[in-house]
């Protein structure tokens, strides 16, 4: 299997790569592996941080776990391998974005394009096994994806984060308010989408208009 983080962000989380915890969990995931399916590919476990290295970060929304069907995770919360029908809670997003916006829902749910822009998708927990979801949480992720979020809050400033959810939202304790933009909302699944807190939110226009006050490019949802 190969697993491999862009070079800034190896330089970043180095002591996290180090530390105890972080050789228990890659002793896990590779056994996982080799035992059955697990998502992403091995080559896609690390995709959110290759796609946006740490000096392009300017924006960072937060799911749970990756999509535990064949093909559908690529690494990036939320997205979709090209070719792969849209999952319900991606359909709500973009349902978002064409409302605020006005931006046509895309062919395609694979988020890569905002990856590239400086959108920093992050799972909480980065694998899982087939059909089995949450399979990998408790066993390390979390405090990685924890130091992650911690180690942008520290050393940057005014970055948007979109919590969105009440897991992602308990994540929200490591973010300081004062130097960051924090949105939060109900999931966009449809189970808690559809009885309100999810549409009508406005977060895409409200980040792009926090990014351009500040001087930073918008980004093309």
């Amino acid at each position: 299997m190969s697993v491999k983080i862009e070079e800034s962000w190896q330089k970043q989380l180095q002591a996290e790569f180090d530390k105890p915890y972080f050789h228990s969990l890659t002793q896990f995931v590779r056994t996982a592996y080799q035992e059955g399916p697990c998502y992403p590919p091995g080559s896609q476990i690390f995709n959110a941080f290759n796609r946006c290295p740490w000096e392009n970060v300017r924006v960072v929304i937060l799911g749970q776990d990756p999509y535990h069907g064949p093909g559908q995770a690529n690494g990036l919360c939320f997205s979709v391998q090209d070719s792969v029908s849209m999952p319900p809670s991606l359909i709500n997003i973009f349902k978002e974005i064409k409302e605020d916006l006005g931006t046509p829902i895309p062919a395609t749910g694979n988020l890569e394009r905002w990856a590239d822009q400086g959108v920093l998708l992050l799972n909480a927990t980065l694998t899982v096994a087939h059909a089995q979801p949450g399979s990998h949480q408790r066993r390390g992720w979390e405090t990685f994806t924890d130091a992650v979020i911690q180690k942008i809050n520290e050393e940057k400033e005014q970055i948007v984060f979109m919590l969105w959810g009440k897991y992602a939202q308990d994540k929200g304790r490591l973010i300081n308010i004062d130097k960051h933009f924090v949105l939060k909302a109900k999931h966009p699944s449809p189970l808690s989408a559809n009885f309100g807190g999810w549409f009508g939110n406005k977060h895409f226009s409200q980040a792009n208009h926090y990014l351009s006050s500040r001087g930073f490019t918008p980004i093309q949802w």
